[in-house]
């Protein structure tokens, strides 16, 4: 794995880059191959709050965890721990949801045992894009699109539907059941 280690009121020490690089490599033991792929972390300090974000895109799969502590080795050990229940979820509705050969699961090993933000009102004059993001829509059933959904913490995730190409959304509703958006043909 390529790391990309940066920090934002902070100067990432050798100290601390070595001991992200651990603790992120221990992830490495839930893969039969070790992934290809980068990991762009960030820390942050603000007051005394120390940030973390860690994201891990792989062909098939987005792990992601954030996390904040008053200490930032203590950050590292909670968001790392986050990403390795990710795994762990993910492996077991994987394995629940997908039985063919060549589907993402067989990705993980299979040692691995399972497991078992609300802000302040908007006034309407506020209504403003305060952040953009860009991403590659990947072709995928809308079964695949929840576990993704999930695995990121979001309520909502676009996707190129597989069958048809068209784009889709899935959502989480209220009742903590699931929603499809698809174009009229």
């Amino acid at each position: 794995m390529n790391y990309n280690i940066r920090g934002e009121n902070l100067e990432v020490t050798p100290a601390l880059r070595e001991y992200v690089e651990k603790k992120v490599g221990k992830l490495e033991r839930y893969f039969d191959t070790t992934p290809i792929s980068d990991v762009n972390v960030r820390m942050q300090v603000l007051n005394s709050q120390h940030m973390i974000e860690i994201t891990i895109p792989m062909p098939q799969l987005l792990l992601r965890g954030e996390d904040n502590h008053t200490d930032m080795y203590a950050a590292i050990d909670k968001v790392v721990e986050k990403l390795e229940r990710q795994i762990r979820k993910y492996k077991t509705k994987v394995n629940r949801k997908f039985r063919q050969e060549g589907s993402l699961k067989y990705m993980f090993k299979n040692e691995l045992e399972p497991l078992e933000e609300a802000g302040p009102p908007i006034e309407e004059d506020e209504l403003e894009v305060v952040r953009k993001k860009r991403f590659n829509l990947k072709p995928m059933d809308a079964e695949e699109a929840i576990l993704q959904m999930d695995m990121l913490g979001h309520n909502f995730f676009v996707f190129s539907d597989a069958v048809n190409g068209s784009t889709s959304v899935v959502y989480k509703r209220k009742d903590g059941r699931y929603g499809l958006i698809e174009p009229e043909a």
